[in-house]
């Protein structure tokens, strides 16, 4: 019966892995829908951010009108920061939108490799189901059984392991987050009691790299999700780079400015906070399914054990 154990694993093995890819495939779709879609938005937002700042800059009325108050730098400067943020939303949402691609290729290509590895399987136990009934009775399909669960619960186990790292790899991003933003907090609280322009730069400099931490996170979550595709779990695992976004604040004199940065980086650190509690809570869950997995492994050896031994020879 030999002969037909390992040419079984591997069939298995590359069934398992085509279910995998295939949930892969549908939850990148469902993806790629999306993030086109916030990408076409953003789109025009940035043309419509980026028509506004010309407009101050070239000889349109309201250029006029804001010269005239003397408020032109005041405005073109808020108009600057829009045109700004907007672009580096769309630039998040366009690059993620790349990665989706080259992922789905990559899913496509590996899951059309296995084309037909369920009919071999199917056909090839058929053959062995047949072979065991004719050599070995009732103990010897009970093995027959037993070997089959064995081999669905190491595919499980190894997609739990993929999950598992992709994300244990996104938890200490999150933190690192939730760091910077702490550290941003601190510069700016000193800021509200006149630290000037060196605290100012401080507090942004903690606030860029969040921001650059956030590309990373986004990056990695999408990894995350796509590996969940195939686990039975639910978790809405997302996250948005809005809240993390520089807000300039120095182009600005006035208390008003300072908090109202102030609050967006408390709100920035709430949003992190739970996203990082997202990510650990899907992490235990993984962990107790992995800790069921091996349980039923051993318990399957133990069995497949006392029923080798109890055969005659």
């Amino acid at each position: 019966m030999k002969c037909y154990d390992e040419q079984l694993r591997q069939l298995q093995a590359q069934c398992a892995r085509k279910k995998k890819l295939e949930a892969s495939l549908n939850e990148l779709r469902a993806q790629r829908k999306a993030y086109a879609d916030r990408a076409e938005e953003l789109r025009q937002v940035l043309s419509d951010e980026q028509a506004d700042v010309q407009r101050l800059e070239g000889r349109s009325l309201a250029a006029f009108f804001y010269q005239a108050i003397g408020k032109m730098d005041e405005k073109l400067t808020k108009e600057q920061q829009e045109a700004y943020a907007a672009q580096v939303k769309y630039d998040a949402a366009a690059r993620e939108l790349e990665g989706i691609e080259r992922d789905l290729k990559r899913c496509e290509d590996e899951r059309n490799s296995l084309w037909g590895c369920e009919a071999r399987y199917d056909s090839l136990l058929q053959e062995k189901t047949l072979a065991v009934k004719a050599a070995g009775g009732p103990t010897a399909e009970k093995l027959l059984q037993l070997e089959e669960r064995s081999g669905y619960l190491s595919s499980q186990k190894q997609e739990l392991q993929e999950a598992l790292s992709a994300g244990n790899a996104a938890l200490p991003c999150a933190d690192r987050i939730l760091s910077e933003l702490d550290s941003a907090e601190g510069w700016g609280t000193w800021d509200l009691v006149g630290g000037g322009l060196l605290t100012d730069l401080a507090k942004h400099s903690h606030l860029d790299q969040a921001q650059a931490s956030v590309k990373t996170l986004q990056t990695q979550l999408r990894h995350f999700k796509t590996e969940l595709a195939d686990v039975t779990i639910k978790a809405d695992i997302q996250v948005s780079i809005d809240g993390f976004l520089r807000v300039a604040d120095y182009f600005f004199d006035g208390i008003f400015a300072d908090w109202a940065v102030l609050d967006q980086i408390h709100q920035s650190q709430q949003q992190a906070q739970l996203i990082r509690n997202q990510i650990d809570s899907v992490l235990n869950h993984l962990y107790t399914l992995m800790n069921q997995t091996d349980a039923e492994l051993s318990r399957i050896s133990q069995e497949t054990e006392q029923l080798v031994t109890s055969i005659p020879m």
